[in-house]
């Protein structure tokens, strides 16, 4: 398929299907959640039921399906780079179906409609709507992610100059068959290696655009003579190949990068992340409130059988373990935990960063608890007093951050925030004898991404994701 082709697949056919896919499937979930409230035995459940017809019901249906697709549309749902993205599609699903809950509630209590809106009715087609839109989404994206749609899809990406973020970006790309940028090669500058992925040199970069039939060229090197981006510009503004940059001078913080002018000057500079402006950290902190409350009533019954399984495997040590770690703003703090290990297991601890898998320092009791993380019970009340969140970094103790700061680029950035009982490493099972580099990647990535929907995301992937944990 042409490149013409392909970019009216990836930017008008399949998001207008997807359109329509979408409006008929949300109908269809609202449909099924009048069924559940009028119909079925679960709407009668401790509820009087009131006469209503689908067809009295139908233009409330139209009309909280349009507001369905309207609030889908305004988060960005229906752009290419989400095509072969699921579950960043369905977390946007999720968010924009809450907002549909909130707005249709808040109608409902405010404009009478004729037939009145049941309350029951809402939240009933909100998780109506959820399942029928995760089914659809997922038959949809198995067909697209087949070889023959999914190369027709993807954007051929080629890299000028090969460094180490080439390498990267290179390897990041080759590791997801599925990622929406298709890696062809390098096109090399003069002074680099020639890489086995080389399409050939800078001096036929018109022709190698041409030939590869490339949607997007990324500079890996920025260090180029002046007259030299010019002509990669202008060959790509010939070609209508899409020009970025892998900014090197920013590595960390990226997110944060906005252009500002000083007098009439553009200046490109870091501004203060979505995390840490006011009303978000009051708004995690809420969450962290509620949560760590939640969580130390419903877990004291288990802490305390597990205090008694403990105290009968290990009678010499006590119940909780008490540990020093660094906090945001590099501050220590004392981390709790039950201990999991043998009373004298951290005298021998300090050259361990992560304890190892089959460590025979382990109790029984304690590796059944490092298995399930029920060992990290007791944070809970670290959240509660504001030395950790419910999500963020792992804390780690005061002498393997001096050496990990000195060993690891970007390792102390991780401390702009508090530390989380779970996160984005964690998650993604960066824990135990694991990378330490990608878990600051991670970390980092989180710092950079902050939203309360990627907190509660993390927490549900907690629940689920027991990858390297003991």
């Amino acid at each position: 398929m042409s490149r013409t082709r392909s970019s009216r697949l990836r930017k008008v056919i399949l998001p207008a299907w997807l359109v329509v896919g979408d409006a008929v499937f949300a109908f269809a979930g609202l449909a099924l959640g009048f069924w559940l409230r009028y119909g079925s035995p679960l709407g009668r459940i401790g509820m009087d039921v009131p006469d209503a017809t689908f067809a009295a019901y139908l233009p409330l249906l139209l009309l909280g399906t349009a507001f369905l697709i309207a609030g889908y549309a305004q988060l960005n749902l229906y752009e290419e780079r989400l095509l072969l993205r699921k579950y960043q599609s369905v977390a946007l699903i999720v968010k924009g179906t809450t907002f549909w809950l909130a707005g249709y509630l808040a109608l409902a209590l405010v404009i009478k409609f004729d037939p009145p809106i049941s309350r029951a009715f809402i939240p009933i087609a909100y998780g109506s709507v959820l399942a029928v839109m995760f089914v659809w989404r997922t038959a949809f994206y198995e067909l697209l992610v087949r070889p023959a749609w999914r190369d027709q899809v993807r954007q051929r990406v080629a890299v000028l100059g090969w460094n180490d973020e080439a390498r990267a970006l290179a390897a990041e790309l080759a590791a997801q068959p599925a990622h929406p940028y298709q890696f062809c090669g390098v096109v090399t500058l003069p002074g680099d290696p020639a890489p086995p992925e080389a399409l050939g040199g800078f001096d036929d970069l018109a022709a190698i655009l041409e030939r590869h039939q490339l949607d997007i060229l990324i500079a890996a090197r920025t260090d180029l003579p002046r007259e030299q981006l010019l002509r990669v510009v202008e060959a790509c503004e010939r070609a209508y190949v899409e020009w970025k940059v892998i900014p090197s001078s920013f590595q960390i913080l990226l997110s944060g990068l906005r252009l500002h002018t000083i007098g009439r000057l553009p200046v490109l500079g870091v501004e203060e992340l979505a995390i840490n402006r006011l009303f978000n950290r009051v708004l995690k902190r809420l969450v962290d409130l509620v949560g760590a409350l939640v969580g130390l009533v419903l877990s004291a019954p288990l802490v305390a059988v597990l205090a008694v399984l403990i105290k009968r495997e290990s009678p010499d040590g006590p119940v909780f373990f008490a540990q020093t770690r660094v906090g945001t703003g590099h501050r220590p703090f004392t981390l709790w935990k039950l201990r999991s290990m043998v009373p004298d297991a951290a005298a021998r601890d300090r050259e361990r960063q992560s304890t190892a898998r089959g460590d025979a320092r382990l109790l029984r009791i304690g590796a059944f608890m490092r298995r399930w993380n029920l060992d990290e019970l007791p944070q809970f009340w670290n959240v509660l007093c504001g030395h950790m969140s419910l999500v963020g970094p792992r804390p780690e103790r005061p002498h393997h951050v001096d050496r990990l700061s000195g060993e690891i680029a970007h390792y102390l950035p991780r401390h702009l925030v508090k530390p989380g009982m779970s996160g984005w490493a964690q998650v993604n099972g960066l824990r135990g004898d694991t990378s330490i580099a990608q878990r600051i990647q991670h970390d980092i990535y989180y710092i950079e991404n902050w939203s309360l929907w990627l907190d509660l995301q993390i927490l549900l992937l907690t629940f689920v994701r027991w990858k390297n944990a003991y």
